[in-house]
């Protein structure tokens, strides 16, 4: 039995195998699916998952690594034939280190949690999704993960100082440093960021801090051309000087469809209008903050760069508005299947793109619904579209859709959420084939048998 090469490494509370696996799955949206794999096994320390690659490699087993399993590109499917290493039990946050503001945390540590740690020591983690109450930073990392702060505090690997990884043949790389400046030759962390654990597996992590805003404000706005979307984009952002740090557009059917699910969504503005953004200010200085985001939205108001807007009066209502952005369950639950999308395309492209998108996929037979929304700022739009079956042939219709007109403009199929299998197929769209070769020769020296998320991104 496969388990038993791992007792030697795992007290046996730690191998999953038999009935138990029935109990497991490879996705938080397919909980009612039985995980399909070997066995799996749940490290607490680094060594321990070094040991059990070693095992892995020498017995050719191939290995897939599971997170908070929030990821949308297949990144975590299983065949059957594979060890599952997860990094659940490798939940540590092992330091706060308030004078240099960094977190050294463990691989499984729930980002919701990291927020909750470093603002009791009156600290902020930028990064900020839909899933932080699920996703793991391991997994966060492996991915290089963006969501709703991109546009202030950057990716991922903006925010990562220092990377613990064992490779496929358990060798352990360690660059756990506090420093922010390091030009001492290659930067090797950057290689494992936004691997999706094709490389390695991410075990610890320094994550880059920063002092806790004061103020939060935010505000929701519509208008009825694209253009002065971008418009009231570079209104805000030169008006606030650095402190802008959201700006998230929803498409006039999305906005409805996300504030018409309960009271708890109820819509802020009424739905007269084509585009709705979500604007995100945080500052120091709460007095003086309001005032100047109520006064550059009263200026776009006067120069008539925006329809309408209403400014949140409280912290409520401030995870009010961000509760309507992050809840897409509320367009989830109304499809009879649903296809994913999270694609990059150059800010002024934008608005064409997505109007010729919708024109075109309300044509495909089988296509039920369709709603963008996204992160403008840095030019990632999602798409959500409902399908009446989950045949192969409508998916790849739909995905030719939307990513076939990418590569011409400078696009990519794959913003923030990876390639995974899902989207491999698609990888040479946004790639060219020097870089996929690349790419090919760094997974053959890194993981030669192949042991580490195979099938995936390749």
């Amino acid at each position: 039995m496969v388990a038993d090469l791992f007792v030697a490494v795992l007290p046996s509370s730690l191998i999953i195998t038999g009935d138990a696996l029935k109990e497991r799955y490879h996705h938080i949206w397919h909980m009612d699916q039985s995980l399909n794999a070997l066995c799996v096994l749940l490290p607490e320390n680094t060594q321990q998952v070094s040991d059990i690659l070693k095992i892995c490699t020498l017995k050719k087993l191939p290995v897939v690594v599971h997170g908070g399993l929030t990821n949308l590109v297949g990144s975590t499917e299983t065949n059957g034939d594979e060890v599952v290493i997860s990094t659940e039990r490798l939940n540590k946050i092992e330091e706060i280190d308030t004078a240099s503001r960094t977190a050294t945390v463990q691989a499984g540590v729930i980002l919701e949690n990291i927020h909750n740690a470093v603002t009791a020591k009156d600290l902020l983690f930028p990064l900020n999704f839909g899933a932080k109450g699920s996703a793991q930073i391991g997994g966060v990392i492996s991915t290089n993960a963006g969501g709703l702060r991109v546009l202030k505090y950057g990716m991922t690997r903006q925010l990562i100082l220092g990377l613990e990884v064992v490779l496929a043949d358990g060798t352990i790389i360690s660059s756990m440093k506090k420093i922010i400046k390091d030009n001492s030759a290659y930067d090797i962390k950057q290689l494992f960021i936004g691997s999706e654990g094709t490389l390695g597996v991410v075990t610890r992590a320094i994550l880059k801090l920063e002092e806790a805003p004061k103020s939060r404000n935010a505000a929701y706005a519509c208008m009825n051309d694209y253009s002065d979307v971008v418009k009231f984009l570079k209104h805000m952002d030169a008006g606030l000087a650095g402190s802008l740090s959201g700006y998230e557009l929803m498409w006039k059917n999305s906005f409805e469809q996300m504030t018409s699910a309960s009271d708890a969504v109820r819509p802020p503005l009424p739905y007269d209008y084509n585009y709705y953004v979500l604007v995100e200010m945080l500052g120091g200085n709460p007095m003086k903050d309001l005032e100047q985001f109520s006064d550059l939205l009263e200026t776009a108001l006067e120069q008539e760069i925006i329809e309408d807007a209403v400014l949140a009066q409280s912290a409520s209502d401030v995870e009010w508005f961000f509760r309507i952005r992050e809840d897409v369950n509320n367009l989830v639950d109304h499809m009879t299947y649903d296809q994913h999308f999270d694609i990059s395309l150059p800010i002024p492209l934008i608005g064409s793109y997505i109007e010729e998108c919708y024109q075109s996929l309300v044509q495909i037979n089988g296509v039920e619904q369709v709603y963008a929304f996204g992160h403008v700022a840095d030019g990632n739009i999602h798409f959500m579209i409902g399908k009446a079956n989950d045949s192969g042939s409508l998916k790849k219709e739909i995905d030719h859709c939307i990513y076939d007109g990418l590569k011409s403009i400078g696009g990519s199929v794959s913003a923030e959420h990876g390639i995974g299998t899902h989207k491999k197929d698609y990888l040479n769209l946004c790639r060219t084939p020097e870089e996929i070769a690349l790419m090919r020769t760094l997974k053959k020296t890194l993981d030669p048998n192949k042991t580490l998320n195979p099938g995936k991104v390749f």
